[in-house]
């Protein structure tokens, strides 16, 4: 039986001990003077997974969702969550002490306008909330007739009697191969940055920019190898970097010692405070940057810069070293993949296979390359109805079986030193319905769409957005999610800022890594997602051509399931493009594996039309 190392199916929440903890919580604000106090599902990078000692919102109400804020009030509470987890939030969540709110209906900044009594003082903490939001925090409550209070320590903080401690994992260098450019070549380009916009210095206060900037990675949160860090990079002298000595061998020490003067993150507020005199301008990055920060910067003489990062366009554009890791990930990653594919097509009929049978059994798969570092996040495995839920996250309370004449939607990632991957197949259990496959085919042809495009320099991915969407449309149907996300270079697996989307305004860029994803959920029923990584290239101009323009390298190899395809509604072009992709699977994935999976992959790569 295979196992599960870097994921557990537990189900931890525990709604009995969130109520308790809401009346430790109210007992504290009072003895505060505080009436209410906001808890975002945060910590103070804004991170997407973070540290169990930054799992304030989970300990206080017993959702462990990754996003959700809740708003605590003397005599009621309210957990807002987007439509992902509405429920999941329901079933973990007391509801004689919570209301769930769904975010599409109501904003907790509405909510706090509705329900926050005149004079009340509500509380944040100034570390877990960013500039923007707190905008917005203090319009809904001057709208309330009330009073908003940065605390000065949080106060569940000091009624979390078991909090864990912060994490101390090892700082490592990246590989100079694996990075491909020096950690003085991207200060140069950051210094060259902060010139061109007439800016000071910036915080860097998201940690896969730091990480980034300096080649280094680290342990600190799972799923992605981040060492929780801050730097502060002036456009002239030396930057500093913030992060935990303990942390830091004494190689590492001297290795980052020749870029920038080393510090505690207990430091940085003080930091701030000497290079925000005289007016200095300072870019704060509006994601990710806490409240905090902006008010230091400016009480000290200091001006803020509201906006993105210039971190983050370098780092989404990967270099010649960091494509050639990634391809290399994909390869290996590809070979585990089709092992996977091949035992689940001589298991699946068996009619003993679960959830989480699969996920361990890919887990193990990809173990096996002995390079193995983490999963990218908590692999995505829905049988029949679970598939219909998009981030559905299996647990063994909700453990279901695969039963014939369902699909199962499999949708998982790597961390590889050299990468990080991100795929997703359908596969039928037993025969799949007319149905089944006509929307199977629809997504296909949207997945092609996007595969396929040619498109000028400045394009956004809103502007792409529609390619994987048409087919559907046509026959009156959609997805509620992007398109497509960036994908980091052993980072994180959901990296901005460039994505394909209705909300993705950021031109795609050579070198920048996304995914191509589009999907069908029929609530009850099933769901479909097919999921490629796709790099933006340089195109050729035709003959003619007035603009340059850019395409996509397809750099996930595994075989989609013919199975599940309706070849009547494929075009020539898209049967052309689905054959060519499989005789490549075919070619680059065939070496690497034998027995078996070898034989199988010969026949899920065969030409759709014979």
């Amino acid at each position: 039986m295979f196992e599960a190392k870097f994921q557990s199916f537990a189900d931890s929440a525990a709604p009995e001990r969130g109520t308790a903890h809401l009346a430790l919580l109210r007992a504290e604000l009072d003895r505060r003077g505080l009436d209410g106090f906001v808890v975002p599902r945060a910590d103070a990078h804004q991170n997407e997974y973070v540290p169990p000692c930054d799992e304030r919102l989970a300990w206080l109400t017993g959702f462990t969702g990754s996003a959700g804020i809740a708003l605590v009030l003397r005599g009621e509470a309210a957990l807002v969550v987007d439509g992902r987890y509405t429920i999941q939030a329901a079933a973990q969540t007391d509801p004689a002490a919570y209301t769930v709110v769904q975010l599409a209906h109501q904003s907790a900044e509405a909510w706090l306008a509705a329900h926050l009594p005149a004079g009340a003082r509500l509380g944040y903490d100034p570390w877990l909330i960013t500039v923007d939001t707190l905008d917005r925090l203090r319009k809904a409550v001057a709208s309330a007739d009330a009073v908003l209070v940065a605390v000065d320590g949080n106060p569940i903080d000091a009624v979390w009697a078991d909090r864990p401690a912060a994490p101390v994992a090892p700082v490592t260098l990246r590989d100079p191969a694996l990075a491909g450019e020096t950690t003085e070549s991207k200060l140069a380009r950051i210094r060259d940055k902060l010139a061109a916009e007439k800016l000071d210095a910036v915080v860097l206060s998201d940690p896969h920019g730091v990480a980034w900037t300096f080649n280094i990675r680290g342990g600190d949160v799972s799923f992605t190898p981040l060492p929780l860090a801050w730097a502060v990079v002036p456009r002239e002298g030396r930057p500093t970097l913030f992060v935990d000595a303990r942390k830091l061998s004494n190689a590492v020490r001297d290795a980052l010692a020749a870029h920038a003067e080393i510090a505690e993150p207990v430091m940085l507020e003080r930091a701030l405070d000497l290079v925000a005199t005289g007016n200095a301008l300072i870019r704060l990055d509006q994601a990710t940057a806490p409240a905090l920060l902006a008010s230091r910067i400016e009480a000290a003489g200091g001006r803020v810069s509201r906006g993105a990062s210039p971190v983050a366009l370098m780092q989404a554009a990967k270099n010649d070293a960091e494509l050639a890791g990634m391809r290399a990930a994909h390869l290996r990653d590809g070979a585990a993949l089709v092992r996977f594919l091949a035992w689940f097509d001589a298991e699946a009929p068996k009619g003993e296979l679960t959830e989480i049978d699969c996920v361990a059994a890919l887990e193990s798969f990809r173990r096996d390359t002995g390079l193995l570092k983490d999963l990218s996040f908590p692999s995505i495995a829905g049988a029949g109805p679970n598939g219909a839920l998009p981030h559905y996250r299996v647990s063994e309370a909700s453990n279901r079986q695969l039963n014939p004449g369902e699909l199962f939607v499999i949708d998982s990632g790597a961390q590889y030193e050299d990468g990080t991957t991100d795929v997703t197949r359908t596969l039928p259990v037993g025969e799949p319905s007319d149905e089944m496959r006509d929307r199977y085919t629809r997504v296909l042809k949207g997945h092609i769409a996007v595969a396929r495009a040619v498109f000028p320099q400045g394009t956004s991915g809103a502007q792409l957005d529609p390619f994987a969407r048409q087919f559907l449309w046509a026959a009156g149907l959609d997805f509620d999610h992007g398109t497509g996300h960036g994908v980091g270079a052993y980072l994180s697996v959901h990296e901005g800022p460039a994505r394909i989307s209705k909300l993705g305004t950021v031109p795609l860029e050579a070198g920048m890594v996304l995914s191509d994803e589009p999907g069908f959920y029929k609530e009850g029923g099933f769901g479909i997602r097919l999921e490629n990584l796709i790099v933006v290239q340089p195109e050729p101009t035709p003959p003619g051509g007035e603009r340059t323009l850019y395409s996509f390298e397809t750099i996930t190899f595994a075989p989609f399931d013919r199975r599940v395809i309706d070849p009547v509604l494929l075009t020539d072009e898209e049967i052309a493009w689905l054959d060519d992709y499989h005789a490549k699977v075919r070619e680059l994935i065939g070496p690497l594996v034998d027995g078996p999976a070898a034989d199988w992959l010969i026949e899920a790569t065969a030409p759709l039309r014979g």
